[in-house]
């Protein structure tokens, strides 16, 4: 693993490379039993924890740095809207299946990382707006960015 890179787990955790003396370090080398080595450290983030929105984004870029910056269009945001909703209304469905189903996955995909990069308060208003369209409730920021993270990595896969 590079020293800088973020691991995205199967269960939507993120793992995040901390610099000795940065915030969290000392918490993550007491974790790893990393005391005193000055080498990097990680910490692994959840979905709705400090930093996991922002940890996501930088994953995402990190996926495929020459990408310029999210553009959201309308079409493109209709469909990640519904993926999302799929995704969060049937649990056992397979992410695969409902990526298959969009006219254009990388329409879809800029419009969820236009969502991510405005953290948990456009996530919040994602969902609101999903909720809305879709019918349902909205669902927490920390599991809309959760779903977001896995139709992401099905669409870059």
């Amino acid at each position: 693993m590079d020293s800088q890179e973020i691991i995205r787990n199967p269960d939507g955790t993120l793992t995040v490379p901390v610099s000795p003396g940065a915030p969290g370090a000392d918490d993550a080398a007491d974790a790893e039993g990393a005391e005193g080595t000055g080498g990097p450290s990680t910490i692994t983030l959840h979905p709705g924890e400090g930093g996991y929105d922002e940890a996501l984004a930088q994953w995402d870029l990190q996926q495929d740095p020459d990408r310029g910056a999210a553009v959201s269009t309308a079409s493109g945001r209709e469909e990640a809207m519904h993926a999302v909703h799929v995704v969060v209304e049937d649990p056992d469905v397979e992410v695969s299946e409902v990526v298959e189903e969009l006219e254009d996955p990388e329409a879809s995909a800029e419009a969820l990382r236009h969502v991510l990069v405005g953290g948990t308060p456009s996530v919040d208003a994602f969902a609101h707006e999903v909720a809305d369209a879709e019918g349902g409730e909205p669902v927490p920021p920390h599991k809309m960015t959760k779903v977001i993270g896995e139709v992401l990595a099905e669409v870059d896969s």
